[in-house]
C-alpha cells in the first residue's frame, strides 16, 4: 500500500511538472532523444560531455528532485554573464556578508575554500589552506549564506517595502581539486548543487598536494586527469538536472611538479627530472605558456576558465585571453583580484581604476576579491579593538553614530534585532496564538531607542 501511495505522489508529480511550461527541461528529459535535444539549445554550445545521455539517465534515479536554488541562480548567472561588462563581488565568510554584499548593490557572491580553512569550516580549527578540512564543509556554508538571504527576503516580504531587493544570489563556490579523484569530484559537486551553488570552480593540482594557489611548491596532475575531474563535476550536474557553471582553473603559473608524464600533452614542459617523491620536474620560465596550453585542454569541458596569476597584470591576461579566444572566441573567462597582491605596491592608480573595466572587455567576465570577507572582518574588529582600549565606551558610541550615517545608504544591520527578524517570529507566534501573542520586537528597547 505504501509503494502504491509513492507511486501515485510521482505520477502526479511528473504531470504537474509537465504541465509546467517553464520548468527545467535538463530535469524534465526522460529519455536520450529528449536529453539530448537539451544539450543541443545554446546553452551548451561549445561543452563536451564524454559520457551519453543514456549515462546520465540510468543514474538519475526516479525522483524528480528540484534543486532550486541551484537551478534558478545558475541560469541566472549564466545570463548575467552574457549581458553584463563584468560581474565583481568579493568573498563571502558568514550569511551575514553576504547579505550586506547583495544589500550593498553585488550581484553575486563568491565563497573560498581558502576562508573556508581559515574560520568557516566543520573540523572547528583555523586552518591555512592545504586542503586540511573536511570537503563538506565548503558545502555547509553555502547551504548557510543561502539559508541567510532566505531570511533577508523573508523579512523584506513581510515589510512589504515598496523597493525590492533580489536576495536569490548566484554563488560561486571553491571545489578546491575536488578533495581526491573523479568520484569525489562527483560527490562534491552534488554536495554544491544541494547546498544552492550556482556555479563550483576546481583547479588542476594534486589533491594530496594541494595548497593555496598564491604558496610555492605546487604540483599539477596530468591535463587528462583534471579533464575526467571537470566531466566528473559536468556529470553531477547532469544527474541532478541542474545547468551549474563549471569554473576549470589552472595553477600552472607557481607550479614545480607534475604528479605524471602520462600525458602527451604535457611531456614538452617537462625537464626529464624527478623528485625523491617521484614527481616530474616543469620546465622554468614556461609557466604561462604551460597554463595557455591546459587552458586550451579544459575549454571544451568547462563552461568558464581561470588562470591563478602571481601577479595582477594586464599584458599577462591579454595574452592568456587572446590565445584561448583564438581557438574558442567568446569562451568565458575569470580573474582573481587576490589579497596576496600589495594592490597598491604593484599596480599604479591610474591602471588600477580601469582595471576592472579592461579585464571585462577581454572577456573575464567574473571578476572576485577571494577573500574580502577575511580581510574585512579582520581589520574592523581589530580597529574598534584598538579604539575600545584607548577611549572605552565612547568608541562604540561612535560606531553606532557610523552606523547610522550607513542607515542613509541602505544597511541595516545597526538595528539588530529586526535585522535577524525577530518581528517575523512575531508574526508567526500571532498567527498561531493570535492577539494573545506578546510581541517581542515591540515590547524591545531596539523598538524604543533605535526609531
Amino acid at each position: 500500500m505504501f509503494h502504491d501511495f509513492i507511486r501515485e505522489i510521482r505520477i502526479n508529480n511528473s504531470r504537474h511538472h509537465r504541465a509546467t511550461p517553464d520548468m527545467n527541461p535538463l530535469l524534465l528529459a526522460d529519455n536520450p532523444e529528449e536529453l539530448d535535444r537539451v544539450w543541443r539549445t545554446p546553452r551548451w554550445n561549445g561543452v563536451k560531455r564524454k559520457y551519453s545521455a543514456e549515462d546520465v539517465l540510468k543514474l538519475r534515479g526516479s525522483w524528480k528532485l528540484d534543486h532550486t536554488y541551484a537551478r534558478v541562480t545558475s541560469e541566472k548567472f549564466w545570463q548575467m554573464l552574457h549581458t553584463d561588462d563584468y560581474i565583481f563581488t568579493a568573498g563571502a565568510l558568514t550569511g551575514n556578508q553576504a547579505i550586506q554584499l547583495v544589500e550593498a548593490g553585488i550581484k553575486a557572491i563568491y565563497v573560498s575554500g581558502w576562508q573556508v580553512a581559515a574560520d568557516n569550516n566543520q573540523s572547528g580549527n583555523m586552518y591555512p589552506d592545504l586542503g586540511l578540512y573536511p570537503s563538506s564543509s565548503g558545502p555547509d556554508l553555502v547551504r548557510k549564506i543561502v539559508k541567510a538571504l532566505q531570511r533577508a527576503d523573508q523579512i523584506q516580504h513581510l515589510e512589504n517595502k515598496p523597493s525590492k531587493i533580489d536576495y536569490m544570489a548566484p554563488i560561486v563556490a571553491d571545489g578546491e581539486a575536488g578533495f581526491g579523484g573523479p568520484l569525489h569530484a562527483f560527490e562534491l559537486m552534488k554536495a554544491m548543487i544541494e547546498a544552492g551553488a550556482a556555479g563550483v570552480h576546481f583547479e588542476d593540482q594534486s589533491p594530496s598536494e594541494r595548497r593555496c594557489g598564491h604558496l610555492g611548491g605546487k604540483v599539477l596532475v596530468p591535463t587528462k586527469r583534471f579533464i575526467s575531474i571537470l566531466s566528473a563535476a559536468r556529470l553531477a550536474a547532469d544527474v541532478l538536472g541542474v545547468p551549474s557553471v563549471i569554473i576549470a582553473r589552472t595553477d600552472a603559473i607557481g607550479a614545480q611538479y607534475i604528479t605524471s608524464d602520462a600525458d602527451p600533452v604535457d611531456r614538452e614542459f617537462l625537464t626529464g627530472k624527478r623528485t625523491s617523491e617521484g614527481y616530474f620536474e616543469l620546465k622554468p620560465g614556461m609557466a604561462l605558456d604551460i597554463a595557455i596550453q591546459r587552458g586550451l585542454s579544459y575549454a571544451p569541458y568547462a563552461d568558464m576558465l581561470w588562470f591563478e596569476t602571481s601577479k595582477p597584470s594586464l599584458e599577462e591576461a591579454k595574452r592568456f585571453a587572446d590565445a584561448i579566444h583564438r581557438k574558442y572566441p567568446g569562451k568565458l573567462l575569470c580573474y582573481n583580484m587576490s589579497p596576496s597582491f600589495n594592490w597598491l605596491k604593484v599596480v599604479d592608480g591610474d591602471t588600477l581604476k580601469e582595471f576592472n573595466q579592461k579585464l571585462g572587455q577581454m572577456g573575464y567576465k567574473f571578476q572576485f576579491i577571494t577573500l574580502a570577507g577575511f580581510h574585512t572582518l579582520n581589520a574592523s574588529m581589530y580597529e574598534l579593538a584598538k579604539k575600545l582600549v584607548e577611549e572605552g565606551m565612547m568608541a562604540y558610541a561612535n560606531f553606532q553614530a557610523h552606523e547610522t550615517e550607513l542607515e542613509k545608504t541602505g544597511y541595516r544591520a545597526f538595528k539588530h534585532q529586526r535585522f535577524v527578524g525577530v518581528h517575523y517570529y512575531d508574526e508567526l507566534l500571532m498567527a498561531i496564538e493570535g492577539k494573545e501573542a506578546v510581541s517581542a520586537l515591540a515590547e524591545s528597547t531596539e523598538n524604543q531607542q533605535f526609531k
